[in-house]
């Protein structure tokens, strides 16, 4: 504050500070009710512009402005160049037959009794392999929706299943630019992030799943014709020159890379390298071909529609409208900051947090609110922890613990809003409305509010030094510390030591 009165800065006032907020709303909202059809980039941008002007009426320097835009945007140039390789990954392993041998062998375990478990769970193994519900609702959503439809299950509850499942999988992915981004914007590790979400996502699938089986059991299906599912498989099969249990090996990679929490872009690389081989060895590809599917995707024509709209996917080109907007609305989140609109807007409400169950609650309606507001769920990946990050240090929590609550309350929750991006491309794809769908979306409901039920009573804590509680609470388990940025790390842990030392908090058992 000192620095401000020196150089004649000021805070921005209530409206001020709300006013990029509300440029954001206000073009997101026109381009859904009028159909204009844009991506949210150019929108962005426009709100990052009527930020600089907020700032140098308040007199904060232009240079400046921008230089907190760019600043924010060197942190994840990480997570960049991970959403890069990732888009090489897909590639490699829609060449070597990776995910066209999961959906193959997948396809042959449905009876009209499993339906719906089994969706969710190939959903979720699909979605962690790919890193993108998106390609998941689009490939293999479609397919269960016209097969499901056939048994005489209501749609609604399958593309709620296949939602679930797709949901999660992306969630738990290494690949998935969501899960690159949250833990990007919160500035942890990667491996640390989904960890963390072990506490919280993986018991709402479970749940998600024995519901399931239990609408299964209600006897909805009866007899169905399996010409869509025969004339996918066909297609897959005589499309590769080799098609065999073994060109699932692959997944292990990225399962062992998860498992040793090896760096993310050595691990992408090698997971891709892993599948360029088998490309090579099972489906007779060269090392130009390799080259040249790194870069541009894999492509495949074998006349079956949906096993084309399953193939064509992966490169590195593919993953560059990801990585624009995260530029864009990264690059947004410094400059807003920087303008004090936060500490405006919500600095006496944030001085108010007291507990680890109120931080939490906030940073999930947060999200929550950014994107029912903004209609975007990357921007509700990346502006909460922009609000948050310091309040998580000198609380002397962990940076993964902001990371995962961030997804908590955004990338499930983004499905479910009519409005957003998310929502009316999952809609879209399955051919049911968002309101229709939404009930049967038990893992994406589930996930905010086991998140919120287990801070009540103290458990899924993790505390700066790695040390944590367990989904009950009870006693403080001794952990490995979290990636977080060196000086805040430090300051996290001094506060940690002296709020055990108040009896704020408890020690380890």
């Amino acid at each position: 504050m000192t620095e401000t009165k020196k150089t004649g800065e000021r805070l921005p006032n209530k409206f001020e500070a709300i006013l990029p907020v509300l440029t954001l709303l206000g073009l997101m909202f026109a381009n859904f009710y009028f159909k204009w059809g844009n991506d949210p980039h150019i929108y962005v941008l426009i709100t990052a512009v009527v930020c600089c002007i907020i700032g140098v009426k308040n007199k904060i320097p232009l240079k400046e402005i921008m230089a907190a835009g760019f600043d924010s945007v060197s942190q994840i140039l990480e997570a960049l160049f991970i959403l890069l390789f990732v888009g090489c990954l897909v590639g490699s392993f829609e060449w070597c037959g990776t995910i066209p041998a999961i959906v193959f062998y997948g396809l042959k375990i449905f009876t009209p009794a499993i339906f719906l478990p089994a969706v969710c769970v190939l959903c979720a193994i699909v979605g962690l392999s790919l890193g993108s519900s998106y390609t998941v609702s689009a490939t293999l959503g479609i397919a269960f929706m016209s097969i499901g439809a056939t048994m005489g299950i209501n749609p609604a509850m399958i593309a709620g299943a296949v939602l679930s499942g797709a949901c999660t999988g992306d969630k738990f992915s290494p690949l998935s630019d969501s899960t690159n981004l949250a833990a990007a914007a919160s500035q942890t590790g990667l491996f640390d992030h989904v960890k963390a979400m072990i506490g919280t996502t993986f018991p709402a699938f479970l749940v998600a799943f024995v519901i399931y089986c239990a609408l299964a059991l209600t006897g909805q299906a009866g007899e169905y014709d399996p010409e869509l599912v025969n004339g996918l498989s066909s297609a897959i099969e005589g499309h590769f020159a080799y098609m065999s249990p073994v060109l699932i090996l692959p997944i292990a990679v990225i399962i062992i890379v998860a498992l040793v929490q090896m760096p993310a872009i050595p691990g992408v690389l090698l997971a891709s390298v892993t599948g360029c081989i088998f490309a090579v060895i099972f489906q007779g590809a060269n090392f130009a071909e390799c080259i040249s599917m790194l870069h541009y995707g894999y492509s495949a024509e074998t006349g079956n529609e949906l096993a084309d709209t399953l193939l064509n996917r992966g490169g590195m080109d593919s993953m560059l409208w990801t990585i624009n907007m995260a530029l864009i609305a990264i690059g947004f989140g410094g400059m807003y900051s920087r303008i004090g609109a936060v500490e405006a807007l919500l600095g006496s409400f944030i001085k108010k947090i007291r507990t680890p169950f109120h931080l939490m609650a906030a940073v999930i309606v947060t999200a929550m609110f950014c994107i029912l507001t903004m209609c975007d769920q990357y921007l509700g990946l990346i502006i909460p922890p922009a609000m948050y990050k310091e309040k998580i240090d000198d609380m002397g929590l962990s940076r993964n613990m902001l990371s995962r609550c961030t997804e908590d309350g955004g990338t499930l929750f983004s499905a479910l809003v009519p409005w957003s991006s998310c929502g009316v491309y999952h809609s879209s794809m399955l051919g049911v409305s968002t309101m229709a769908y939404l009930p049967f979306c038990f893992t994406n409901i589930l996930n905010p509010i086991i998140s919120l039920a287990t801070a009540a009573w103290g458990g899924n804590i993790i505390y700066a030094d790695g040390s944590h509680t367990g989904f009950f609470g009870g006693k403080v388990k001794a952990g490995k510390p979290a990636a977080a940025p060196a000086e805040e790390h430090e300051h996290a842990l001094e506060r940690l030591a002296e709020l055990r030392k108040d009896g704020t908090y408890k020690g380890i058992a």
